[in-house]
């Protein structure tokens, strides 16, 4: 008896997993790239990378989940590489996981300056077939994982002089369709998204992409810029009452147009923006200025050399760092490791899908943020309050 028990118990169990397979291939043909349970587990630490490739021996790609390549952009309608060099980088690139095999290698369209026609372009349907046919073509020809879009920006101004117009903001949505149809469940799908308010409520239609995207990577960085007359925080965890941008900003913004927490990826700097003509107020931070070229994290340590005048600051309730020299009359705005640990204790917090950063060649090749986000990830939560 036990033994016919058994055996219609598990003539039961495998029909009830056959069905649930075969439901879940149905409801997943237009949806976001497959994940496993063990995939979803991890959060997603999500590196830009803007390299040729050759420097890779340096970084741990144990700490990373995935890196996407950066750029790729139009030739017409099509997907394509600007040189054979940048070819050669990511064939590399996907060759990392043969030793990686958790890593995923994306490719990215556009970038700051790198979307001039993109507007025009994607106001097409013919023209959006036509690029996520490319797009997909690529991503079989080199075996990447998917792609992430960096069109700055739909509908709102973005890189100067680059058109923008209404009908972006439904012409994004049509894109992400297009994309998610050439890829079905096989590839991810996921885009770089200002962090500012303008782009956050008019850029694009959050309803209707997010159900088809696996992520959103909030560029929660740049969001006091080379544009802005005024000193600020670049990558602020939090608003403050001189400064409303910041990453909470955008991401309980987010939140409440009910965007799933888990396809929230929150953005830091591997760099730093730097004002000159700063005045000797609160440390130069909020203080009218100039922008002028700022440094990568590798740089700081001569850049920001105390015996320069430069003296660190930490604003408690912006949860970011910023230096100051009153010799050079100079203020600069970056992520550290404090601040990556706040960040990630954020991202926790609220149940987040991870972490990304703009770019990997800035950090240091020993101690550096990439080390610094691995460990506040792997210190139990308890420990890290």
């Amino acid at each position: 008896m036990k033994t016919v028990l058994h055996f219609t118990l598990r003539r039961l169990l495998l029909c009830l997993s056959t069905l649930a397979i075969a439901l879940g291939i149905s409801a997943c043909s237009h949806s976001p790239a497959k994940t496993t349970k063990a995939d979803t587990t991890p959060v997603k630490v999500i590196a830009y990378y803007m390299g040729d490739g050759s420097d890779l021996a340096r970084y741990n790609f144990n700490q990373l989940t995935h890196i996407i390549y950066s750029f790729l952009h139009l030739n017409g309608n099509q997907l394509s590489f600007d040189s054979d060099k940048d070819k050669q980088a990511l064939a590399r690139l996907v060759a990392l996981k043969k030793d990686y095999p958790q890593l995923k290698v994306m490719l990215s369209l556009g970038g700051w300056g790198g979307c001039e026609t993109c507007s025009d372009v994607f106001n097409s349907a013919e023209n959006r077939t036509a690029f996520a046919q490319s797009t997909l073509a690529i991503i079989e020809e080199y075996q990447a994982d998917g792609i992430d879009l960096d069109w700055e920006y739909p509908t709102v101004p973005g890189f100067p002089g680059h058109a923008y117009a209404a009908y972006d903001r439904d012409n994004f949505s049509a894109l992400v369709k297009a994309l998610r149809t050439a890829f079905g469940s096989r590839y991810e799908l996921s885009f770089a998204a200002g962090g500012f308010d303008a782009y956050l409520e008019q850029a694009v239609d959050w309803a209707a992409i997010m159900p088809l995207l696996d992520n959103v990577n909030i560029m929660s960085y740049d969001i006091v810029n080379g544009a802005t007359p005024h000193t600020g925080h670049h990558s602020a965890l939090y608003s403050t009452p001189q400064q409303k941008d910041s990453t909470d900003n955008a991401v309980q913004f987010l939140l409440r147009q009910g965007v799933a927490p888990e396809k929230i990826v929150i953005g830091a700097a591997f760099y730093a923006r730097v004002w000159k003509d700063v005045a000797p107020i609160n440390n130069g931070l909020y203080q009218p200025g100039t922008h002028i070229d700022g440094y990568g994290y590798a740089e700081f340590p001569t850049a920001f050399s105390p015996a320069e005048g430069y003296e660190y600051h930490w604003d408690e309730a912006a949860q970011a760092p910023s230096y100051y020299s009153a010799r050079h009359k100079t203020f600069a705005t970056f992520d550290d490791p404090r601040s990556m640990a706040a960040k990630v204790d954020y991202l926790r917090k609220h149940q987040l899908g991870g972490i990304m950063f703009w770019q990997l060649p800035h950090d240091t090749d020993n101690k550096g943020l990439l080390d610094a986000i691995h460990r506040r990830l792997h210190m139990p939560q308890n420990d890290a309050h």
